[in-house]
Order: C-alpha cells, then sequence, then structure tokens
C-alpha cells in the first residue's frame, strides 16, 4: 500500500528513529521496519498519523505524484504515476521515433525496448 522508501525518507527527514517513529504510533521499531520494507501495510489510521507526524501527504506515502483521468469509458477511471514513471516518460519523449512508435504501435514499440535492453 505505502512505498516504503518514501516512508523512510521522510522519517529521516523529520530526524525520527524506527524506533522513536514507532513510540510516536504506537507501534514497535519492528513494525516500522516492516512498512518500510513494504512486506506489511499500516493500517488506514496510521496512515493519517504518518501524514501528520512526518508532514507529508497520504498520495506522497502512496508513492501518487500525478494522477490523470482516463476516459476510455462510461465511468471515469484514475491512473496514477509516480515523479519517476514521469521523468521516465520525458526522457522517451526525447526519442521522438520511439515514443510515437509506443503510442501509435505499443506492441511493437514495446518489443523494441525489449531488444534494446536485452
Amino acid at each position: 500500500m505505502i512505498v516504503g522508501s518514501r516512508l523512510k525518507e521522510a522519517r529521516k527527514s523529520k530526524g525520527l528513529s524506527q524506533e522513536s517513529l514507532g513510540k510516536l504510533l504506537g507501534l514497535s521499531k519492528a513494525a516500522i521496519s516492516l512498512y518500510e520494507s513494504e512486506k506489511r501495510n499500516p493500517t488506514l489510521e496510521s496512515i493519517v498519523e504518518l501524514m501528520y507526524i512526518l508532514g507529508v501527504s497520504a498520495d506522497y506515502l502512496l508513492g501518487t505524484d500525478v494522477i490523470i483521468e482516463v476516459k476510455e469509458e462510461k465511468i471515469p477511471k484514475y491512473r496514477t504515476f509516480t515523479k519517476e514513471e514521469v521523468a521516465f516518460i520525458n526522457e522517451l519523449r526525447k526519442d521522438k521515433l520511439l515514443y510515437e512508435i509506443l503510442f501509435t504501435d505499443s506492441k511493437r514499440g514495446i518489443e523494441i525496448i525489449r531488444q534494446r535492453i536485452g
């Protein structure tokens, strides 16, 4: 549910150890470690507390930096992108030919990427 690396980054930026953050939440150091390693998810109540303690949004903790609306169906759906995904797309745009292929023939574009990666 949450992105462990973002929780760890926010915790460290506040100068908190896993143990001290756990105490603020009424949890053990081990629970915070499990959240940061993404082996366990906090409850909704804990996410709200983390937001206030760490001064970050739930979107940040959930890994969402950009929300887009997809209007393919009658009921709109929403997709989220991390800042890393947005940076990848921006870099991809620099290769105009590959970018064009990916968006006009996505299967072919994926095959080209797989060939380049190996």
